[in-house]
Parts: C-alpha cells; structure tokens; sequence
C-alpha cells in the first residue's frame, strides 16, 4: 500500500500496517490494547503531523531484515535526499524515542547528503521481538539488527550517528564493522564510563528510574497509567515537548508521539534494562572496548552542558585512541537532548564531520573552536567548548 501526506506531498509509505498489526506480539491482547490506549493509527499519525513540519520530501517504509531477533523482524525506516551522492548519514535515536525526534535536524542535515533514519529494532514502529535478557547477548542482537538493515539498503559506506542509547549502539556497530562507519558521531551517549563506587549527583528523574524501579523496564510507569499516560508525561518531562513546540506548535504532540511509541510491548525497553547497570550506566562499558575500535574510524563526541551523562568519558576515549582522530565539543545550554536543544549548532558540528567523510580528511579542531568563537557556526551565540 502506498500513502500520500497532505502536508508532505513526496511522502511515501509502502506498508500502512505496523509489524504489531502483521503478528500480535503475546501479551498484547485487546484487554490490555484497550486499557493501555495504544493505536497503531494513531502513532502512525502523530509522526506524520511532526514531520510534516519538515520540508525535505521523505519517504518511509518497512524495511523487512528477516529473522534476526523474531520469525520475521521489520525495521520502520524513513530516507531523505538520496539521489545525492555524498556519504550518507543514518541516524539511531535513543531510549524511548523514533524518527520523528530528528525533526530539528533532518532539513539541515538532508541539504547536502542522503540520510536515513529508523525506529530501533524494539522501539516505535518497528518489530517487537522478545531480546535475550543477557547484556552482551541483548547488545549482539541490536548490532546484528542493524547491520540485516544495513545489507537490505544496500549502503556501503556512511557517516553513523547513534544519541545516548542509540550512541551506545552506534560505538558497537562501529566495533563489529568498522570499514562501514566513514565516522562515528556520539551525541550525549549512554553508556561509556564505569559505574562510580559513590552515588553521583544525577537528576531526580533519573535517580528514581535508576534506583526505585531496578526491577521494572525504565518506562512501565507509562503502560501502568493506560489513559493516563500522555498525562503523566506531561507532568514528569514537561521538557521534552517544549524542546520541539517552537517547531511544531502543537504542545500534545510531542507527549502522544513518545507515549504512543512506549504504549506498546516494551521489548527494546526490555533490552535496554538488560543492558543496564542502573539507569546511567552499562554492565558493558563502551569505554572499556572503544580501544578495539579500528583506528580508521574518526569519533566526534557531542554533548550537552546540562547534560546528566558523564563527558569526561571523552576525555578516556582520546587517551586510548592516541593516534586516531577524535574531538570532543560540549554545546553550552543544551541537556542530554543535545540534538534539539541547541539544534542549529548541533547540526552544523555534525555537517562538519560528514564534510571530513565526503573528502576522507579530518579537519583540524582548532579551526572548529575558532569558527565558534567567531559566531560563524553558531551565530553569536555561547561558545562551544573544546573537551
């Protein structure tokens, strides 16, 4: 089947029907859809709103990479300028969001190069297979995932771009199959540094999913509340939808987008708790693996001021990368949605590094710092500061 936007009159879907409309997942029966208020129709429908605010055409479909984690697993995709012949860019969003949450980024980003982004095996439109409850096994799955999608697209080569889960998912593909990654961009990543012995000084947000619900998967809290869902993402992360309200307008937006997607059986959120040792951290650290990351493959780290995820893992990364290229830059006023909170600059750190991919160089840093300093990347704006 084939659907045209009104708003986005290029947009194209080649499959109405989500994975979860193909084969209901197990306990997903109609008591629990009717409580939960989960609608496929409306997911689909809320994403379809915000990207409509996007001007670059783009065209979504179902990317069927076969049985990797379930019988028949379907990766929900969306693609942007890919006649371009510059090296692409694919995007892999984080804990409980989608597609939709680039919205800030794909014009910019789509004006020189093709990009792809896609909703995470386990997570928004795409498949919910049942992930193995062991870490590195859960881990493997996802990275196996990626590169089954990587084949049916058919790229060879691209610029890789993962924020906090999907960064700690991007360093693991980058690991497995480095002559794919043209360059590695780790936007606030999770995952990277040792748990500390003390407790650190997180939000409380973050402190009340990492200690009071260790036995639940992060989000439960949103399928508990059935209807009131929406609601309660409103009044727990009231942030979340003023980063985009400027963009869409809409204030519910947002909330019905992210509650939507986390409605449904949560079993990329499931593979996430696996990994976790604590909401903030990983039982496999990336930091102490990103040695094994081939020396050909340039890392920019990204990350926010406000951020709660520790950036002095970057500072690690550099020390056990000592020949290879890596820069690190946090972006002054933004949180760990790096990619939203201070778009434009993000955009323009992220165009500069799929620049050194286009012309296989790496630029030199200080001239970046430089530029920042001008106003000339951000618009006079604060300067970004060199890590």
């Amino acid at each position: 089947m084939s659907d045209i936007s009104d708003n986005n009159k290029a947009i194209a879907e080649i499959d109405d029907r989500s994975p979860q409309q193909q084969q209901q997942v197990g306990w997903m029966s109609s008591q629990w859809l009717s409580w939960n208020k989960f609608s496929e129709n409306l997911l689909r429908t809320a994403e379809k709103k915000i990207l409509s605010y996007v001007k670059t055409p783009y065209r979504g479909w179902y990317t069927d990479i076969g049985p990797v984690v379930g019988h028949s697993d379907k990766i929900w995709t969306i693609s942007m300028n890919t006649p371009n012949k510059n090296t692409p860019i694919v995007l892999l969003h984080g804990l409980g969001a989608g597609v939709a949450f680039w919205c800030l980024n794909l014009d910019s980003l789509a004006m020189e190069r093709p990009v792809y982004a896609m909703d995470l095996l386990g997570f928004g439109r795409s498949s919910r297979p049942a992930f193995s409850k062991e870490a590195a096994e859960a881990e493997t799955q996802m990275v196996d995932a990626l590169e089954a999608w990587r084949r049916e697209m058919n790229l060879d080569h691209f610029v890789l771009l993962g924020h906090s889960l999907g960064g700690f998912l991007a360093a693991s593909y980058a690991i497995c199959h480095p002559e794919r990654v043209a360059h590695l961009i780790l936007a606030d990543p999770w995952g990277f540094p040792e748990k500390p012995a003390e407790k650190p000084n997180l939000p409380l947000w973050v402190r009340v999913l990492s200690y009071s619900f260790q036995p639940f998967n992060p989000l439960f809290a949103v399928r508990v509340a059935g209807p009131l869902g929406q609601w309660l993402i409103n009044k727990a992360r009231p942030d979340i939808s003023k980063k985009f309200q400027h963009f869409v307008g809409d204030e519910n937006l947002i909330s019905q987008y992210v509650y939507q997607c986390n409605a449904q059986p949560p079993t990329g959120e499931s593979a996430f708790h696996a990994m976790m040792a604590g909401f903030g951290w990983a039982k496999q650290p990336m930091i102490n693996r990103i040695d094994k990351l081939s020396p050909k493959v340039p890392i920019t780290l990204l990350y926010g001021s406000r951020s709660w995820v520790d950036n002095t893992a970057a500072e690690i990364v550099k020390e056990k990368r000592p020949d290879c290229f890596v820069q690190s830059f946090v972006i002054p006023g933004a949180g760990h949605h790096v990619y939203a909170d201070k778009a434009e600059v993000f955009n323009k750190y992220v165009l500069e590094a799929c620049r050194m991919a286009d012309d296989g160089t790496c630029i030199d840093r200080n001239r970046l710092a430089i530029e920042f300093d001008s106003g000339e990347l951000n618009n006079g704006d604060e300067t970004a500061m060199n890590l």
